[in-house]
């Protein structure tokens, strides 16, 4: 049996490009070579489309971040599909492990759309919608979910209504990683954390602090079926207000807690939640769906992540791995899964 060819796309232009390779260097090795083809495309900051050896590494080395080299075989998109050294590369499925704008947000979801091509994951809408924080909170409480309060802005002259108060965040709406994001304990600092925010998007969230346990939740749609993992709660050394960039990828001090601890009961409402997010979005595939479980007792929506970190050590592959699914086996149901949906149905 012919083994489907696989494109692996990594890269990309938005701030999330380093963590795009090392998810795309998880995948290279992990593959089922026996059933699939890998074929790597990088996209370099400037945009560029490149063929990369199948081999290539972009792991971590001493804290350094792999990119995309700007050096390689330029690949053209033409409706007949990608070629590269003037050959079809004749690709069956594209898996476009690709963090942020460019990529997690229905652009590149649009091209696949256009030249016919399968892909992993969510499709358009699903991906614009969910990447854009200002549309997707009111999608989640219109489907019943609550939201932190917050507001939208685009410009540093706004004025903070009465019912936020400090401490608060402040996000750019379609960035991820916690890239361009702050915690902002008083008003002296608000206006300098907005800026940072429009550095890396023309909208941004300012919304109130949650106080509580970090719950996150992995939701996969594979065989016929929608299923959630259990739930995991993230632990982060003292020494960070939250659980940011550094946090994430260049500290190992972060602990992921499976299950999270959390009283009887809110562990299947908040797996339910995340179903709830998952459809009312539109989402395929996967997502990790970020929650808070307050002080207070409320379950409330952080956000939805359509492409999430995926690392063999992210948060997703390893609260898969709880169901039993480990992480090569995860890779094959995600390919599996958008190779059976139709490519003449725009999604």
């Amino acid at each position: 049996m012919s083994k489907s060819r696989v494109a692996i796309i990594c890269g990309g232009k938005s701030s999330e490009h380093e963590i795009s390779c090392v998810s795309a260097n998880g995948i290279l090795n992990a593959i089922d070579r026996n059933k699939f083809e890998p074929v790597l495309i990088g996209i370099t900051k400037s945009g560029k489309w490149l063929l990369l050896p199948d081999d290539s590494n972009f792991s971590i080395v001493n804290g350094a971040l792999p990119t995309v080299p700007e050096s390689g075989i330029e690949v053209s998109i033409t409706s007949l599909g990608l070629v590269a050294g003037g050959k079809q590369l004749a690709i069956d499925v594209a898996f476009p492990v690709l963090h942020g704008p460019y990529g997690e947000d229905g652009t590149i979801q649009g091209l696949f759309e256009m030249i016919g091509i399968k892909y992993v994951g969510s499709g358009v809408l699903a991906s614009a919608v969910s990447m854009d924080k200002s549309y997707a909170k009111p999608i989640f409480a219109a489907a019943g979910l609550s939201v932190a309060a917050g507001i939208v802005v685009t410009s540093k002259n706004f004025e903070l209504p009465s019912n936020l108060t400090f401490p608060l965040f402040v996000k750019p709406a379609r960035s991820g990683s916690s890239r361009g994001t702050t915690k902002v304990k008083q008003k002296s600092d608000l206006a300098s954390a907005v800026e940072h925010a429009l550095s890396f998007d023309t909208k941004v969230i300012i919304e109130q602090a949650v106080v509580g346990k970090e719950i996150e939740c992995a939701v996969l749609q594979a065989d016929g079926k929608i299923t959630t993992s259990e739930l995991g709660q993230i632990s982060i050394s003292s020494k960070f207000e939250f659980y940011d960039f550094q946090a994430k990828y260049l500290d190992n001090s972060m602990e992921l807690i499976v299950p999270a601890d959390l009283p009887a009961g809110v562990q299947s409402k908040i797996q339910q939640a995340a179903i709830t997010a998952f459809n009312a979005t539109g989402c395929e595939g996967l997502a990790r769906v970020d929650f808070f479980y307050s002080t207070q007792g409320e379950i409330i929506i952080n956000e939805i992540n359509t492409m999430p970190g995926f690392t063999p050590t992210s948060v997703y592959p390893k609260l898969i791995e709880k169901n039993g699914i480990n992480y090569q086996e995860l890779i094959t149901k995600l390919i599996t899964t958008a190779q059976t949906r139709s490519a003449s149905i725009t999604r």
